[in-house]
């Protein structure tokens, strides 16, 4: 199940919770819709899933972890969409501006090799596949962006990006995600609506992810103190990471941390 599937399974039990008789969106199993091919043929370099040596660095050690939390306003974006070339101004998304931000900055507070490779993973729904309504398994693939850490660290904003998963996880039997030393995942939970959830007292007063899980971060909706519409995204580093990081993101964005 993804955050889409739990969404719908806690929309089910609100609507329970306020005497309705059964769920508006019955639930569908259809899991044959996403077996793999017979037989199995990756068509897609697949690097999430390399098989890359375990090091362990700084970020290692979840005690010393400090968490953070960044909010991305309409300000904090312009100032970010500002830095890219004109082509790719126009065409980015608010997730694509976020995520690249916080993969530079975090970068720079934590990679001490220039020729380090980076990585960044982000759960990526695969609509193009037509799922029934009601379809509650999990829906999603995880591409992932590689660059070496002085690369990704020196170059403007708007540098690229390089885009079957199922033929893989048959052939090799489920993988682990190769993230590597410093890798990163980002998920977008903007737009799945937890924040619509109602169980007959209301809505949620808060409704994105309270902190960050090692390197796990995800993107939610925030109406901040001064009524501002945005994103807040939870960060978990070693605390010597997170003042870099915290300097990184206001020079780039001027997003604040709470």
């Amino acid at each position: 199940m993804d955050g889409h599937g739990l969404v719908q399974f806690l929309g089910a039990a609100a609507e329970l919770a306020r005497g309705a008789a059964a769920p508006t969106v019955q639930p569908v199993w259809g899991r044959e819709i996403l077996e793999a091919r017979n037989p199995p043929r990756p068509s897609f370099p697949h690097r999430e899933y390399d098989v890359v040596p375990l090091s362990h660095g700084d970020n290692d050690d979840a005690a010393a972890a400090a968490q953070r939390s960044f909010f991305f306003g309409p300000r904090e974006i312009a100032a970010i969409r500002a830095q890219l070339s004109p082509r790719l101004r126009k065409r980015s998304t608010t997730f694509e501006l976020i995520a690249a931000s916080l993969w530079k900055c975090r970068t720079m507070a934590l990679a001490d090799d220039d020729d380090e490779e980076t990585r960044i993973t982000f759960a990526a729904r695969t609509t193009r596949l037509r799922f029934p309504d009601g379809y509650y398994g999990n829906t999603i693939v995880l591409p992932m962006a590689i660059s070496p850490a002085g690369e990704l660290c020196a170059r403007p904003l708007g540098y690229g990006y390089a885009r079957s998963v199922a033929d893989l996880m048959a052939l090799c039997g489920r993988p682990p995600l190769a993230l590597g030393r410093h890798g990163f995942i980002l998920s977008d939970l903007t737009k799945l609506g937890f924040g619509d959830l109602d169980y007959g007292w209301g809505r949620p007063v808060y409704a994105p992810a309270a902190k960050a899980v090692d390197v796990l971060s995800f993107l939610g909706p925030l109406k901040n103190a001064k009524g501002v519409d945005g994103v807040v995204v939870p960060m978990c580093l070693p605390g010597p990471a997170m003042d870099r990081f915290v300097e990184e993101m206001a020079k780039l964005a001027g997003a604040p941390a709470r």
